[in-house]
């Protein structure tokens, strides 16, 4: 950390000056003015605590005003690479929108200063103009949300490897736009997590979950339906009073619904160990997705009462050619009948992969192999 003092009435920089860092303000008070001819305009006083000189160093053009030290200064040097690596690593939309702010800055700079003609056509070309898209998209899955008919429930089905019979399905959400055609399900899903929709979307996948279950069960098919919850509907302080009454709306046989918690390093063991009590405390079964790729640490493993666990489809794919990857899986299995779970292996694409799954006692497998995901019309 560089400190720099400045004593009372030093320039620390001048309008016109290149922009080769910012500062924040530890002691003292600093004067942010320019000149106008003969007038001089003083913009903001500053003090303990506040950032000034940022401006510049964001959008890399020459300080449009002077900062003089009011009083002796202690100031914080920050390296223009700092604040980039910080702005870089931000979300899209957030950048987007800095850089609006910055554009609307300079132009009312530009105006005071009569200079607004000379820097139209030299804008800078916006790197994030996938963030205009991102803001599109959301929107548009808002709206979907409210009407309900561009989305739609696929159900892929889970066999029981020893039987080779249907024993579930795993609900799935799909999108068709009337303009864009098939959405892609990671890329609105992950936009989903990325704001409060998640919450929406999540309820709406359970909802018709439960409808699809009871759809099911009174044309004779005895099967479970495995509805998958992200870690931003964990987070959510109403998560299990949302779960509760969509599941009290829908009059199904709690029985037949399981929850599936993707693994995420972003959980810790307590929110997701309490997730699971009161999910299991409302008469459903929990099963661990993408089983070893997240929070499955040996340590802490005991803490969740889980009742089934998910082989992620990496080891599945591995385990033929990998002795490795095959002892990881036995591993597991070995793990989760000492915990009383049950076993799913995902990602089955071959009857070789089924096979080693069953000579693996593996009670679950679900794939491509097994069955692509089909509308709850196709099943009845």
């Amino acid at each position: 950390m560089t400190v720099s003092v400045f004593q009372q009435g030093a320039l620390i920089f001048t309008e016109g000056d290149p922009p080769d860092c910012a500062y924040l303000i530890e002691e003292g008070r600093v004067e942010i003015a320019s000149e106008r001819g003969a007038e001089r305009v003083v913009f903001d006083v500053l003090g303990p605590g506040e950032v000034f000189g940022e401006i510049a160093v964001l959008d890399a053009e020459r300080r449009t005003a002077t900062a003089r030290a009011l009083t002796e200064v202690r100031l914080v040097r920050i390296d223009r690479a700092q604040l980039i690596e910080r702005v870089e690593q931000s979300d899209p939309i957030v950048r987007q929108l800095l850089r609006k702010l910055l554009t609307r800055y300079r132009s009312t700079v530009a105006v005071l200063r009569g200079e607004l003609e000379s820097r139209r056509g030299h804008e800078e070309q916006d790197p994030d103009r996938g963030a205009i898209a991102k803001i599109s998209l959301e929107a548009a899955l808002r709206a979907a949300l409210h009407g309900g008919e561009q989305l739609e429930l696929r159900l892929q089905p889970i066999q029981e490897v020893a039987t080779s019979r249907v024993a579930g399905y795993e609900a799935l959400i799909r999108w068709q736009h009337p303009e864009w055609g098939s959405v892609a399900p990671d890329r609105f899903i992950q936009l989903a997590e990325e704001t409060s929709l998640i919450t929406v979307v999540g309820a709406f996948v359970l909802r018709e979950g439960c409808r699809a279950l009871s759809a099911l069960r009174a044309r004779g098919h005895d099967v479970f339906v495995n509805v998958n919850v992200s870690a931003r509907q964990l987070e959510a302080p109403d998560f299990v009073a949302t779960v509760e009454r969509v599941l009290s709306e829908s009059a199904v046989d709690r029985r037949g619904i399981k929850v599936e918690i993707t693994e995420s390093q972003r959980l810790d063991y307590g929110r997701v160990a309490q997730a699971i009590d009161a999910l299991r405390g409302l008469g459903l079964s929990v099963v661990l997705d993408d089983f070893g790729t997240g929070f499955s640490n040996l340590s802490h493993l005991h803490r969740l009462h889980f009742d089934a666990i998910k082989l992620d489809r990496s080891f599945v794919r591995d385990m033929g050619r990998d002795h490795r990857a095959m002892a990881v899986v036995e591993a597991i299995i070995e793990i989760a009948r000492a915990l009383g779970a049950e076993t799913v292996a995902e990602g089955i694409e071959t009857p070789t992969e089924l096979d080693q799954v069953r000579a693996l006692g593996v009670r679950y497998a679900q794939g491509y192999y097994v069955g692509r995901p089909v509308p709850l019309a196709t099943l009845l």
